[in-house]
C-alpha cells in the first residue's frame, strides 16, 4: 500500500510539474513589407482571353502535351528534387526523435550468477598420482537470479524540450516548403528550356525557308548575269549570302542540343535516353493575373521556408532560456533477487527505489547569457532574411510583369516590321528583274527581313518564358496550407 501511496504521489507531481510554464518568448509571425498592389499592373490589361486559368499543374495553360510529359517526369525523376524530399524525411525523423525525450524511459537489467565455495584436498602426492596423507572438504555451488527495471523522466518543467520539438517541428515545415520550391524551380527551369528549344525550332523553320528563297534570288541573278545584264558580282554576291544563312543555321543544332541535354538532365534521364521532335512554338501566350501582393505570403513556398525557420530559431530562444533553471527528473528502480528461479518475484527479494533530483548550474562564466544572446541575434537574422525573401518576391513578379507588358508592345511592333519587310523583298527583287535596282539592295532588304523575322521568334520566346516565370513568381499554385500540420508526425 505505501508503494502504490509513493508512485500515486509521484505521478501526481509529474503531471503538476509538466503543466509549467515554457520559457522563451512565444512566436508571431513579424510583420513584412507588403505593398497594396503591383505597380506594374496599373494601366495595364492583358490583351489574351483570360480563360486559361490554372486548373492544376500550372503548366497544363499552355496545352501542350510534349511540355505536360516532360513536366511530370521531373516529379518522378528528378534527383535535385530527390535530395529535397530525403531531406524532408530527415527533419520529420528529428521531430519524431525530439518527441521522444517528452516519455519516460524505461530499461530492464537481468543477471544470472552461479558462485562455488569450498576447499580441495591438500598433502603429497605418491608415484601412482594419488594424494596421501591429505584432507579436504566438498565445495558448495549456488544460484542467484536477479531482475530489475529502471524509469527515468526528464519532467521538462521548464520546456527545454517542448521548445526544441517546436523548432524541430518548424524545421520540417521548412523543409517540406524546400521541397515544394525545389519543385516548382525545377519545373519553371524545364519550361523556360523547353520554350527557348522550341523557338530554335521555329527558328531552324525559318532559316530553311529563307535559304529557300536565297536559292531563288541567286537563281535569279544567275539568270540576269547569263542575259548578259549585270555583273558577275551579282552571282557571287547572292551565293555569299546563301552561303552565310546556311552556316547560321546549322549554328543553331549546337543551342538546341544544349537545351536538349538540358531538359533531359531535369527530367532524370541521361541526355542520350532524350530526343525531341521538332515541334511548333506556341503562339498564344496565357497570362495569369496576379492576385494581391499579401496573397504571396501564403502562396511562395520560399517564403513559407523563411517564415518557418523564423519560428524555428524562435523556439530556441526558449531553449537557451530554460538553461537558466534547474533540470527536475523523477526515477524509480524495482528489483527481485532469489536464489532459486521459481522464487524470483517473491516479495522477500523485492527492492524498489524512487527518487527525484534537481541539477543547477551555479557558475558557467557567462556562457548562457552568451547563448541566450546568440539565440536572439541569430532569430534577428531569420527576421531579415523573411523580409529580404519577401521582397525579392514581390521584385521578381514586379519584374515578369514589367516583362509581359512591354514585350507585348514590342510584338505588336515586330510583327508589323515584318510584314514591312516581307513587302520590301518582294518590291526590290521585281525592280532587280526590271533592271532599276542594284542586287545590294535586295540583299539589304533579304537581310533586313530576316533580322525582323528573328527578332519576331525571340520577342515571342521571350514572352511564354516571362509568362512561365510570373507563374512561378506567384508560386505555382502552391500555398502554406500544404505545410504538414504540427501534429502530422
Amino acid at each position: 500500500m505505501r508503494t502504490r501511496s509513493h508512485a500515486r504521489a509521484g505521478v501526481a507531481l509529474a503531471l503538476g510539474l509538466l503543466a509549467g510554464c515554457k520559457v522563451g518568448p512565444n512566436y508571431e509571425r513579424p510583420p513584412a513589407p507588403t505593398p497594396g498592389a503591383f505597380k506594374e499592373l496599373a494601366g495595364w490589361r492583358p490583351s489574351d482571353p483570360q480563360d486559361t486559368i490554372d486548373r492544376g499543374a500550372w503548366w497544363s495553360v499552355y496545352r501542350d502535351p510534349v511540355l505536360d510529359r516532360l513536366e511530370r517526369q521531373v516529379e518522378i525523376s528528378n534527383q535535385t528534387l530527390k535530395q529535397a524530399e530525403a531531406a524532408f524525411r530527415e527533419a520529420q525523423a528529428v521531430v519524431r526523435e525530439a518527441r521522444a525525450s517528452l516519455f519516460p524511459t524505461l530499461s530492464t537489467t537481468t543477471g544470472v550468477q552461479r558462485q562455488g565455495v569450498g576447499s580441495v584436498k591438500t598433502g603429497s602426492f605418491s608415484a601412482d598420482g594419488s594424494v596421501s596423507g591429505g584432507h579436504g572438504s566438498t565445495v558448495v555451488v549456488s544460484d542467484r537470479f536477479s531482475l530489475q527495471g529502471q524509469a527515468s523522466w526528464d519532467l521538462d518543467v521548464w520546456g527545454r524540450i517542448r521548445r526544441s520539438v517546436e523548432s524541430d517541428v518548424a524545421n520540417a515545415q521548412a523543409s517540406a516548403a524546400d521541397l515544394a520550391s525545389a519543385r516548382l524551380s525545377a519545373q519553371g527551369e524545364l519550361a523556360a528550356d523547353y520554350f527557348q528549344l522550341r523557338s530554335l525550332d521555329a527558328q531552324q523553320r525559318l532559316f530553311a525557308s529563307t535559304i529557300e528563297q536565297y536559292r531563288r534570288a541567286l537563281q535569279i541573278a544567275q539568270n540576269q548575269y547569263n542575259a548578259g545584264i549585270v555583273a558577275r558580282s551579282d552571282v557571287v554576291t547572292a551565293l555569299t549570302q546563301l552561303q552565310t544563312t546556311q552556316a547560321q543555321a546549322v549554328d543553331l543544332g549546337v543551342r538546341r542540343a544544349q537545351l536538349e541535354h538540358a531538359i533531359a538532365v531535369l527530367t532524370g534521364a541521361p541526355p542520350a535516353d532524350l530526343t525531341l521532335a521538332a515541334g511548333p512554338l506556341a503562339a498564344r501566350v496565357p497570362v495569369v493575373p496576379a492576385s494581391l501582393p499579401s496573397a504571396l505570403l501564403e502562396r511562395r513556398p520560399d517564403i513559407a521556408a523563411a517564415e518557418r525557420r523564423m519560428q524555428q530559431q524562435n523556439a530556441l530562444i526558449g531553449v537557451a532560456v530554460a538553461a537558466y533553471y534547474p533540470d527536475i527528473s523523477l526515477s524509480a528502480a524495482l528489483s527481485f533477487a532469489s536464489d532459486a528461479l521459481s522464487s524470483l518475484f517473491q516479495t522477500s527479494g523485492e527492492v524498489w527505489t524512487l527518487a527525484a533530483s534537481a541539477t543547477q548550474t551555479v557558475f558557467q562564466g557567462g556562457l548562457r547569457g552568451a547563448q541566450v544572446e546568440a539565440a536572439r541575434a541569430a532569430y534577428d537574422q531569420r527576421v531579415a532574411a523573411y523580409r529580404q525573401t519577401v521582397l525579392g518576391a514581390f521584385q521578381e513578379v514586379e519584374d515578369q510583369l514589367a516583362a509581359l507588358r512591354i514585350l507585348q508592345e514590342e510584338a505588336k511592333a515586330e510583327d508589323a516590321a515584318v510584314r514591312s519587310a516581307r513587302e520590301a523583298v518582294q518590291l526590290t527583287l521585281n525592280e532587280y528583274r526590271a533592271g532599276t535596282v542594284a542586287f545590294t539592295t535586295v540583299i539589304t532588304a533579304q537581310t533586313t527581313l530576316l533580322t525582323d523575322e528573328r527578332a519576331a521568334l525571340t520577342v515571342q520566346e521571350a514572352r511564354l518564358v516571362a509568362s512561365a516565370t510570373l507563374i512561378q513568381a506567384l508560386g505555382g499554385g502552391w500555398d502554406a496550407t500544404r505545410l504538414p500540420a504540427a501534429r502530422s508526425r
